[in-house]
């Protein structure tokens, strides 16, 4: 049993859905990636999403394509983010996820990719826009590497497609929102407990939701449906708000490390189901 897996068992029997927030990797910088992802891991998360940064991020809102642009200023790359997972790996047992499109995959090379994520320590990926069809081959390597293969599907999936998806899907299932990009929302739609609970008749692994959500009343409601919350924009635009351009790295991520934990920690305690 991976990481993931046993992370999903324990709060199956705590009775609590998991939190999982996201960062972009290397905004502001890597030293402060790595320290909101410690503190975060200490604050109650239960597993972590790492945004590999892209020039194209289609499935992103203003806030992610933003810090995903901060983040390719400073020119990281895949090895970076396996590096950072590495050292971070030596500190806590938390599931690290990636979550990156399949371009920069494809140049490193599908086998090798796959190889060198699963040394660094990550549990697995989300490929947003490697469609089922076409994903053969990169489920065959991260199969054979031990990644899990965290496939989406969206609110207008066909329910025959929902259930091949499902299928497929390993780690989790990651269930989208909205029929639209990433991005802090007031509200979600009316049909969104509905919408889960259909995907999870179709899937045996545990479903997740992300997408617009930025509140701990949001969180709080979901927790009662799916099994996992993911909450990305909020928290990369707090990292955004208090970053420090002129000072030094450790001053840059002293406050929005602080922040970001602050949040983490009053999303996570919203996790318990009634």
């Amino acid at each position: 049993m991976n990481r993931i897996d046993k992370m999903f068992s324990t709060l199956r029997r705590r009775n609590e859905a998991a939190l999982i927030p996201f960062v972009t990797t290397g905004d502001p910088d890597l030293p402060s990636t790595e320290a909101i992802c410690l503190e975060m891991a200490e604050k109650g998360a239960d597993l972590i999403e790492l945004g590999l940064p892209f020039s194209d991020p289609l499935a992103d809102g203003p806030t992610i394509q933003a810090a995903s642009q901060r983040a390719l200023k400073n020119n990281i790359t895949p090895l970076d983010l396996f590096e950072m997972v590495a050292r971070i790996r030596r500190k806590t047992g938390i599931p690290l996820v990636l979550m990156g499109y399949f371009n920069p995959v494809y140049r490193y090379g599908l086998e090798r990719f796959a190889r060198d994520a699963a040394e660094a320590g990550l549990d697995g990926t989300i490929i947003p826009d490697l469609p089922l069809e076409e994903a053969g081959s990169w489920i065959k390597a991260a199969k054979t590497a031990g990644l899990a293969n965290i496939l989406l599907v969206a609110p207008n999936t066909p329910e025959a497609r929902l259930e091949r998806i499902a299928k497929a899907t390993s780690g989790f299932l990651y269930y989208v929102s909205v029929t639209g990009i990433t991005g802090a929302r007031t509200t979600l739609p009316d049909n969104l407990a509905q919408g889960l609970q259909a995907a999870k008749r179709h899937c045996r692994k545990p479903v997740a939701v992300g997408f617009g959500i930025s509140r701990p009343d949001q969180v709080e409601m979901l927790s009662q449906v799916a099994d996992g919350i993911i909450v990305g924009s909020a928290i990369v635009r707090i990292i955004e708000e208090n970053t420090v351009s002129d000072g030094s790295i450790p001053g840059r991520a002293l406050e929005a490390k602080g922040k970001v934990g602050d949040f983490v920690k009053e999303l996570k305690s919203a996790t318990l189901r009634s």
